[in-house]
């Protein structure tokens, strides 16, 4: 039997117990170099997105100094405005690299990254802050008579702070955010957090792996897991129930992150999951879609008052433009949102936008597609790419999980599903009428559910449990001493095993020659155990049943069908027809593995036909040895059994 190598990225669900055990908070944490977010695996057994003190589930991945204040989140975005030497964003990315290898591109529209004074080749922000001065003691006077009272002290008036410089690395920045994350997660739990799943994009290497952990273990995070995107996808998409019929079926995640595209494709087998094909390309990305509408708003703020505003470009730019930008790029987030979950028009309003002119303007969802259309079909053209690589059919994909506020947007998803040629019944979160806030299948919390999945599901398991390691090891291995995730590849079946029963052909099997059941699907994880039950013909004379296992290969036939016009107006000109593509999924005969042959003996007669009903098991094992056992249901039913090698 054929098998290959695929890397794993599996992913295994918390039994039903967990949610009603006593289990250490655990909480899963999204890292995006643009916004993070926590969740918790709650007693009722849901994986939920929880808020920090300001009431914020999209937190922002931003840190500013303002004299003797640190704001985290996005309260320190509004410092980009007026602050924006002293607020740090874009900080994940950079994790873990050298200063040689950060290139200007990679700088983000804050605090620059420069050269640490002191580290050779270290990457560091430099930001003034206000200084506390140190208070001095109080001065007492002291008798040798134990008897007289002591001398009262007079309170000693604070000092003034004074101006000072401080220089922080990325990793002491990372450990700063990630340390608030923990407070937030504490607070709302009412309890100290006893570790946490991290997830990490598929472009960190394992260098960036390492410099993560260490930074969140420097802030008290005990990191049990490093979860890769694509799994995290995984864990939560096979815990909760997004309305799909069967365990099988094949995944495409995209994820539009800030500073690149992420596209991975996922099979998942009966609640485990690995990566058929992944890609990360630093265009397209939401920053894009960003510039796009800002550069709409600047146009239109110019048109209306004559004032030109210039944003979103590489050229100088006056500190005047700089601030107007910034205040454009923190009030069309919300702009983001409402395209996303409204046909409406969707407003932005910025007060003293520039030389003290406030500035309302609109947009509707036709003219916002117009202008991201080249941004959607890049997207497309990677995501076509991507199926190329590993031979698969749009139309053999059932469902696309969009990660991130600007992957979630319905013009991206109608040009991907119509682009791409999409199944019309592919599974996105449009058509399952999720929006971003929408709980199960939210593009924005999506990551953190499922961290939180995989914290739970090793938090229910003692580490002293001979499991324990096969659970971590599904994810991660130890590199200079650290968890971090890996690459180690599993087997997986390469073709489609089932049962072909001669005789009238249904209609999946008719190019079999047969009635076809498929039992182990393409691209299962090894070992794997797969069971059916059916109704077959008996042979009436004989009460031969005959069971052939086969090995097939699946395809996908295009068929070219003319559409009828609509019929024309007597003052219209008559439309040609319209050629339409209609594709249908094919099963070809590939290897017959052998015959499974049974005198039934409980068979019935109804309306003049022999029936009975077979259970049919496949276990394939690591080695990709295959045992088929077949079992009449019925006392004294007939059993039979088929054993094949690789």
């Amino acid at each position: 039997m054929s098998n290959t190598k695929t890397p794993p990225n599996g992913s295994a669900t918390p039994s039903e117990d967990t949610s009603k055990n006593n289990l250490p908070p655990i909480v899963g944490i999204n890292f995006g170099n643009s916004f993070a977010s926590i969740a918790v695996f709650t007693k009722e057994g849901v994986a939920e997105c929880i808020a920090n003190e300001d009431g914020e589930r999209q937190i922002a991945a931003a840190i500013s100094f303002s004299g003797e204040e640190i704001y985290y989140g996005n309260q320190a975005t509004q410092q980009l405005v007026k602050n924006s030497s002293n607020t740090i964003v874009g900080f994940r990315n950079l994790l873990g690299k050298k200063f040689s290898e950060i290139s200007q591109s990679e700088q983000p529209k804050s605090a620059p990254v420069i050269q640490h004074p002191e580290i050779a080749d270290e990457p560091a922000y430099k930001v003034e802050i206000l200084q506390p001065a140190p208070t001095p003691l109080p001065t007492s006077t002291h008798t040798s008579n134990l008897n007289t009272p002591a001398a009262s002290h007079a309170a000693t008036p604070r000092s003034e702070p004074t101006p000072a410089t401080r220089i922080l690395t990325v990793s002491e920045v990372t450990s700063l955010f990630l340390g608030s994350l923990l407070t937030s997660a504490s607070d709302f739990l009412g309890k100290p957090i006893a570790g946490a799943v991290i997830t990490v994009p598929p472009s960190f290497s394992a260098t960036q792996k390492s410099a993560l952990i260490a930074a969140a273990e420097n802030a008290g995070v005990k990191v049990l897991q490093l979860l890769d995107e694509a799994a995290a996808v995984a864990a939560v998409a096979t815990r909760e129930d997004w309305g799909l019929e069967g365990a099988d079926r094949e995944v495409l995640v995209v994820d539009l992150g800030a500073s690149s595209l992420s596209l991975s494709l996922l099979s998942l087998r009966d609640g485990l999951a690995h990566i058929l094909a992944s890609s990360n390309t630093p265009t397209p990305t939401s920053n894009e879609i960003d510039d796009v509408l800002i550069k709409f708003f600047a146009a239109d703020f110019t048109k209306k008052t004559k004032i030109p505003l210039l944003v979103a470009t590489q050229a100088e730019q006056s500190v005047a433009d700089k601030r107007a930008e910034a205040r454009l790029r923190l009030a069309i987030e919300h702009t983001k949102r409402t395209i996303s979950a409204s046909s409406g028009p969707a407003t932005v309003s910025v007060e003293s936008l520039k030389d003290g002119v406030d500035y309302t303007g609109a947009i509707n969802r036709m003219r916002f597609d117009l202008l991201a259309r080249p941004i959607y079909s890049s997207v497309v053209t990677a995501v076509t790419s991507l199926l190329s690589s590993v031979e698969l059919d749009a139309h053999a994909v059932h469902e696309i999980v969009y990660v991130g506020g600007s992957a979630s947007l319905p013009g991206l998803d109608e040009a991907l599903v119509l682009g791409a040629v999409f199944a019309e019944d592919v599974a996105t979160p449009f058509a399952r009428g999720v929006v971003v806030g929408g709980g199960v299948g939210d593009p924005t919390t999506v990551l953190a559910r499922g961290a939180a999945v995989q914290g739970a599901l090793v938090a229910s398991v003692p580490a002293d449990d001979e499991a324990y390691a096969a659970i971590r090891g599904a994810y991660s291995h130890a590199h200079d001493g650290e968890q971090v995730s890996s690459a180690n590849e599993v087997i997986a079946t390469s073709k489609t095993l089932g049962i072909l029963l001669p005789g009238p052909e249904a209609e999946e099997g008719a190019a079999l020659g047969g009635t076809w059941i498929q039992v182990v699907a393409k691209d299962t994880p090894l070992p794997a155990r797969r069971a059916v039950r059916f109704d077959v013909a008996v042979a009436a004379n004989a009460k031969a049943v005959a069971v052939e296992v086969w090995e097939v290969s699946e395809s996908i036939r295009v068929e070219k069908v003319v559409v009828p016009a609509a019929p024309a107006e007597d003052d219209e000109d008559e439309e040609e027809p319209e050629e339409e593509e209609i594709k249908h999924r094919v099963v070809h005969k590939d290897s017959l593995l052998g015959v499974v042959q049974l005198t039934s003996a409980v068979a019935i007669q109804a309306k003049g036909n022999w029936t009975t009903t077979l259970e049919v098991v496949f276990v394939v094992d690591a080695n990709s040895q295959l045992k088929v056992q077949v079992q009449e249901i019925g006392e004294g039913g007939a059993q039979g059994v088929l054993k094949t090698g690789a």
